[in-house]
């Protein structure tokens, strides 16, 4: 399974796509990188915005299973956190 990682910096104007499509399932780790305590990282869609969308507090870590063709994206409030990515795919 080929295992890709990084850190994205997240914008609190434009939604970033962290996590690209792909032909499979696949199972994605995030976590929000901040220590701070009211900084947050939201995820959706790539119309999404900061209003009424499932976030992530300070240091959590969440798992989730992408399907085929899913894309994810993310913002962040306030501007400028770091989510890390761990996209663990299946081969083909």
């Amino acid at each position: 399974m080929p295992i890709q990682q990084g850190v994205v910096t997240l914008s609190n104007t434009v939604a970033t796509e962290i996590v690209g499509h792909d032909n499979m399932p696949h199972e994605v780790v995030l976590h929000n990188m901040s220590k701070s305590s009211n900084q947050f990282v939201h995820l959706g869609n790539a119309s999404m915005t900061l209003t009424d969308t499932l976030h992530m507090d300070p240091m959590d870590t969440l798992t989730m299973t992408l399907r085929p063709g899913d894309r994810l994206f993310a913002m962040s409030d306030p501007d400028g956190i770091k989510v890390g990515v761990l996209d663990i795919r299946k081969n083909d």
